[in-house]
């Protein structure tokens, strides 16, 4: 667990440095957008990974890697979005966009490490083509979940989900990272 701690740290470390230098280029810009059209910008994402693992081939230079990152900084972003609401004000300072982050990827973290504690880091017998399908499986939960104005009879909602998204593509990154 101490390991996957740490891989998962180093993880978080690569993710933050391309939001921060995204920040510094756009702003929140992001903020702008609907918890929906974040969750279609993931599901974009996930099913480029899909096809890419599906075709054994890529057209763009974009890696996989690259996918994965983004996949956990637009579920921050929605994440966010889902504490601050969705507001003609897109402007919020970097150093306020920042502690957002680091608090979510905190919270990310804690879940893993209470999951990894459960079910003995059985992700890391997982293929990475499965964590996708997994992203794919939980973008299709929040879509509908959205689709029904957040309501559920007894499903988590639209958080425990990105939750598990974060974690899910980090455990990819992990395996791409550490396990070459």
């Amino acid at each position: 667990m101490n390991n996957t701690s740490k891989q998962f740290d180093s993880i978080v470390k690569i993710c933050k440095d391309i939001y921060v230098k995204k920040l510094n280029d756009y702003g929140t810009a992001w903020r702008i957008l609907r918890t929906p059209s974040i969750t279609d910008q993931i599901f974009i994402k996930a099913q480029r990974i899909r096809s890419i693992e599906e075709k054994g081939t890529q057209m763009v230079d974009d890696d996989i890697r690259g996918e994965y990152i983004g996949i956990v900084n637009y579920s921050i972003m929605a994440l966010i979005q889902i504490e601050l609401k969705e507001s003609s004000n897109v402007n919020l300072p970097v150093d306020d966009a920042i502690a957002l982050y680091d608090n979510y990827f905190q919270q990310s973290k804690s879940l893993m490490e209470n999951k990894n504690h459960d079910y003995g880091e059985a992700w890391r017998e997982m293929r990475i083509n499965s964590l996708t399908d997994i992203i794919l499986m939980k973008l299709m939960r929040i879509k509908q979940i959205e689709d029904h104005n957040g309501k559920t009879f007894v499903s988590e909602g639209v958080d425990a989900n990105y939750y598990d998204m974060i974690n899910y593509a980090v455990f990819a990154l992990i395996k791409i990272e550490f396990e070459k």
